[in-house]
């Protein structure tokens, strides 16, 4: 017997290729010509064959790795002579057209031994999910739509996550009344008077609680529908291969003293992650996070926001039309982390008149409770720097991010690796460290968002319906996407995918941009929101593969984020200015702003006065 090692062979016009399925594992016996494991690039994926047959001693590559010729995949122990050379080794079959892989997540931690459970179990199934939010009801109801018996487990009394309860939907609730009191208010100088507006805030939360209502008691429905088991309770591992739930009951998440175990053959680890909260800040009502602001208890007149991003900016569009004046304090030095610093600017001329101070390159030290209200004390986040007085405000928001909820499952019980912070390091098939474990959402980095999630859990659900039902092309699936878009519902909008300018210049990156100013739009004009602007970015480096190729795209204005995914399908699909461009889009919209930003990169747009040669 001899070991060989099996290589990458000649594939083509194809440099680095990634890894995105293992068809074999360590002990396999296989044939000459078996496939090894498959590998896509932006153009293709293919499968690797075995040059010759024996038993699989040790895998050399793992998922999301990137291998070209000549990189050793397998060593196996062969029944005959050494192998052949990798020139020697036979072709690839054909490519088919596929897309790009996703890279690994960030960096492996330690993996732990798991536990052993000696007890009984009180359920069994195919595969729980921990966690009922968008990503964890997703991944329950897709694995159960293909044929698996399905536990999930949440702690709250209705399913939905952050993002139904406390987060996505009932900030919208309210981002959109703000946003028809807003527009209200502008209606007199076209003749048209509304008068001032009277606030009920017992109706208006009732209406945000109706919303929420109607969304958790669907999920509630489907969950049925599909016979997926809903146990109630925190979700601790035991073992690798039993969960452990701490039931609750009630409104919130008292714990009821009862206990459930779960035996399962596959787990998808959904748990979120919940808002950071500044240690020096009092327990007191007037300091809340973005679950408290929703409450929507009153309305302050003077209102802090710990946290220049996307939460906190939405939150204050939404107090400061109910009538508060606002104050935000952030670190860095500008709002709206992420996107272009031109759309941020045109945001921030738009909403001037909420803020009484918008504090950049400041920090929060230290607060107190008065009787008068909660005193917030600041210093410079630079050596050198300003920084303003103490400050007395009625409500502080916390909106400094969000952490992750990996260290409160005890994965470890499980081997699984959960790192410092938290986080659940993924492949792209959203597997762990260990294989019949997968991690999906907030928890295995950002960014955090509901949509990111979604296809995450339906890769996870897929993968192992496939692994359980010997489904071949189940078990390829893979969290593949090029972008991934983000938007925050202020007023106007700002929404953005894929690289930003500044991005592109960070990375030494040559772009041609195509930016189009909504004061050349009709619809926005006829609107009276001809604030906006539409800016696409294209690839225009001329020793780059797929020259003139969209890498991002961004818009500030009204509805941003119902068309930011048109840009990111054109990065999706490697559309360039002309197929952009060339797309008839309906007039007049504010919609046909993407197409006219292309036409502006191509040098054939007619809205807007000719370019200078």
């Amino acid at each position: 017997m001899a070991i060989v090692e099996i290589k990458v062979p000649d594939i083509g016009d194809l440099d680095e290729v990634a890894v995105i399925e293992l068809l074999v594992k360590v002990g396999d016996t296989i044939k000459a010509e078996q496939s090894l494991i498959t590998v896509e690039s932006d153009k293709a994926s293919m499968e690797i064959p075995a040059s010759e047959g024996g038993v699989v001693k040790e895998l050399k590559v793992k998922l999301g790795d990137k291998v070209k010729q000549g990189t050793v995949v397998v060593l196996l122990e062969a029944a005959g002579a050494a192998a052949a050379p990798a020139s020697e080794s036979k072709p690839v079959p054909a490519p088919v057209a596929a897309a790009p892989a996703a890279p690994v997540s960030v960096a492996s931690s330690p993996a732990p031994t798991a536990s052993s459970f000696g007890g009984s179990a009180d359920l069994e199934c195919d595969v729980v999910v921990i966690g009922g939010g968008p990503g964890g009801y997703s991944a329950a109801f897709r694995a159960a739509d293909l044929g698996l018996k399905v536990i999930m487990v949440e702690r709250y009394a209705t399913l939905g996550g952050v993002c139904l309860n406390v987060g996505c939907i009932p900030s919208k609730a309210l981002l959109h009344v703000a946003a028809v009191m807003d527009e209200v208010s502008h209606m007199a100088d076209l003749g048209v008077d509304f008068g001032a507006p009277t606030l009920n805030i017992d109706k208006l939360r009732g209406h945000k609680e109706k919303v929420i209502g109607k969304l958790t008691g669907g999920l509630a429905a489907m969950a049925k529908m599909r016979k997926v088991t809903t146990v109630r309770g925190y979700g601790n591992f035991v073992g690798a291969n039993h969960l452990e739930v701490e039931e609750t009951s009630g409104t919130a998440q008292e714990k009821t003293g009862g206990k459930k175990v779960i035996a399962f053959k596959r787990a998808i680890i959904a748990a979120g992650s919940q808002a950071v909260r500044l240690p020096f800040m009092p327990n007191d009502p007037r300091v809340v996070d973005s679950t408290g602001a929703l409450a929507l208890t009153s309305v302050p007149k003077r209102m802090l926001i710990l946290g220049g991003g996307i939460i906190g900016l939405e939150m204050g569009t939404v107090y400061s039309t109910l009538g508060a004046r606002l104050d935000v304090v952030e670190m860095l030095d500008g709002l709206m982390q992420g996107a272009d610093r031109d759309l941020v600017k045109i945001w921030q001329k738009m909403n001037a008149k909420r803020f009484d101070n918008i504090m950049l390159k400041t920090k929060t030290v230290s607060a107190r409770a008065l009787p008068e209200g909660i005193e917030v004390t600041f210093a410079p986040a630079e050596e050198g720097g300003t920084a303003p007085a103490p400050q007395v405000y009625d409500l502080v928001l916390q909106a400094v991010g969000r952490t992750p909820n990996g260290k409160k499952i005890s994965a470890e019980k499980a081997g699984v690796a959960v790192t410092d912070r938290g986080f659940i390091n993924v492949d792209i098939q959203m597997r762990t460290n260990v294989p019949h474990i997968f991690a999906i959402g907030d928890i295995v980095g950002q960014p955090m968002l509901a949509h990111k999630a979604v296809h995450e859990a339906h890769v996870a659900a897929e993968v192992i319906a496939g692994e359980l039902q010997g489904n071949k092309e189940l078990v390829a699936a893979a969290f593949n996407a090029r972008v991934i878009p983000s938007v925050a519902y202020t007023d106007p909008e700002v929404a953005w995918v894929g690289l930003t300018e500044d991005q592109a210049k960070a990375q030494g990156i040559k772009v041609k941009k195509g930016l189009f100013p909504w004061t050349a739009s009709g619809r926005a004009i006829a609107n009276g929101r001809d604030e906006g602007v539409t800016k696409l970015l294209f690839d225009d480096s001329p020793e780059a593969h797929g020259h003139g190729k969209i890498l991002g795209g961004g818009m500030v204005g009204t509805h941003a984020g119902d068309m930011i995914g048109e840009i990111a399908l054109a990065i999706e699909m490697g559309a360039d200015a002309v197929d952009i461009g060339k797309t008839i889009h309906p007039h007049p919209t504010l919609g046909e702003s993407i197409g006219m930003a292309a036409e502006i990169a191509h040098g054939s747009c007619t809205d807007v006065p000719p370019q200078k040669k």
